[in-house]
């Protein structure tokens, strides 16, 4: 196969959504913290919402986005406390996959702390083929050939020859 057309993961993005700032999303970030052992962000809201009570630029969940070996161990520690299968729906178009886990304390390994408490964690995937950089970069920028585009059955295969899931 080409060296150019071989698929592999730009990042992954966990996310935690709170709904309101405060004590439980900072026991969120401490989460994430344990998790992953790099410093997630504050996320703000954009509108203003007050049948959920949140104000515009409230602080109301934390992300933390994760690449190269950080980025596969995640992936994995969440698809087997999912047990590796996922829904065709669940990959878009382009390539990308998103997926969650209802309670984090799923995952193997990890035990249940009183002090943090139960949290869901959404995953979002993004995959790239060598060469996307002239997408990204500042001079001459292009956009990616359709030929190139990374496609919903490439990045289902991949997932199923390095995660071994199995799609519904």
């Amino acid at each position: 196969m080409n060296p150019m057309e071989e698929v592999h993961i730009a990042k992954a993005t966990l996310n935690i959504g709170v709904g309101e700032g405060g004590e439980r999303l900072s026991r969120a970030i401490n989460l994430l913290t344990e998790l992953t052992s790099q410093e997630p962000v504050k996320t703000y809201s954009k509108v203003t919402n007050p049948e959920f009570g949140i104000r515009k630029h409230q602080p109301i969940a934390c992300k933390v986005t994760l690449r190269g070996e950080k980025a596969n161990n995640a992936i994995k520690l969440v698809l087997d406390g999912i047990g590796n299968i996922l829904r065709e729906s669940q990959f878009d178009e382009f390539g990308n996959v998103s997926f969650g886990i209802g309670e984090h304390i799923d995952m193997p390994g990890i035990r249940y702390d009183p002090d943090i408490g139960i949290f869901g964690i959404n995953v979002n995937v993004t995959f790239e083929k060598p060469g996307y950089r002239i997408k990204k970069r500042r001079i001459q920028k292009k956009k990616i050939p359709q030929k190139h585009l990374v496609s919903k059955e490439d990045t289902i295969q991949y997932m199923k020859d390095n995660f071994q899931i199995k799609i519904e």
